[in-house]
């Protein structure tokens, strides 16, 4: 497991996670799923959560305050993977959507997107050609091409005339472009307004997204001075450093945050 470190936040993760063991009912710790929780796969459908992911978030659940999952996924698919975890909150879309008390609940913003994403959808697939794969997540559309990078521009001049055409957002990602609904809300918004009451939480990510939260890390610090956050990065070439610059620590996989949890919560 690789680690680097930050100089303004502990000087190692023992001391992190001493700081959490001790603050455990104050605690949140917040977690993206692809690239997190899961490797990054060509076929977004296929992903699936590395072996030992649900045991580890149940077992520090049952520890912590609060345990979350902050994902582009639409949060009916993070309720098929982890909808047998009670004690585990999901956000979707960025958190236009949340699963609550058994049903998803949207921002009221969004709700009249569905229908014209469906139909960008349905014309996406038409005008770009495969292996570009074309993701509806009912309030958003994302345009992969992981299995064809030298389509990059395409895809991205496409989805920038329909996002100008359409009055919609884009939000790229790891060889991903995602249209959205003009709706102000990102991972970092959700944070904000996760940790308004907490002691101390920590967020794991790996793409461009994530840095906005770990962005409302720093900002809840700086305002509260006893908050404590960390920010957790997982390595992967497709961002470079700029991910990782931006975290007190870096993990080298989906299979190192299931050790890293693991060893943590031995220590409590």
């Amino acid at each position: 497991m690789a680690e680097t470190e930050r100089p303004t936040h502990p000087a190692s993760a023992d001391d992190a996670w001493a700081r959490t063991a001790r603050d455990a009912s104050r605690t949140t710790f917040f977690f993206d799923f692809d690239g997190v929780l899961s490797p990054i796969t060509e076929d977004p459908e296929s992903s699936r959560p590395v072996a030992g992911i649900p045991e580890v978030l149940d077992r520090l659940a049952a520890k912590v305050a609060r345990v979350a999952i902050v994902s582009a996924r639409p949060v009916t698919f993070l309720h098929s993977h982890f909808g047998s975890l009670a004690h585990v909150d999901l956000f979707g879309l960025y958190g236009l959507e949340v699963w609550h008390e058994g049903q998803v609940v949207t921002k009221p913003a969004a709700l009249s997107y569905q229908e014209p994403m469906q139909r960008l959808a349905e014309a996406a697939r038409a005008e770009l050609e495969r292996p570009v794969e074309v993701e509806y997540k009912r309030l958003a559309v994302a345009l992969h091409y992981r299995k064809d990078p030298a389509r990059a521009a395409q895809v991205e001049k496409w989805a920038l005339e329909q996002a100008e055409e359409h009055g919609l957002l884009i939000q790229r990602g790891r060889m991903v472009v995602e249209l959205k609904p003009p709706v102000d809300q990102d991972k970092g918004m959700v944070i904000t307004e996760a940790v308004r009451d907490t002691g101390s939480a920590w967020y794991f990510g790996d793409d461009m997204s994530d840095v906005k939260a770990f962005d409302a890390l720093r900002a809840r610090e700086a305002v509260d001075p006893a908050f404590f956050g960390m920010a957790i990065a997982i390595a992967n070439d497709e961002t470079g450093a700029e991910v990782s610059n931006a975290a007190d620590l870096t993990l080298d996989s989906p299979g190192a945050v299931v050790k890293f949890l693991t060893e943590g919560l031995d220590r409590f």
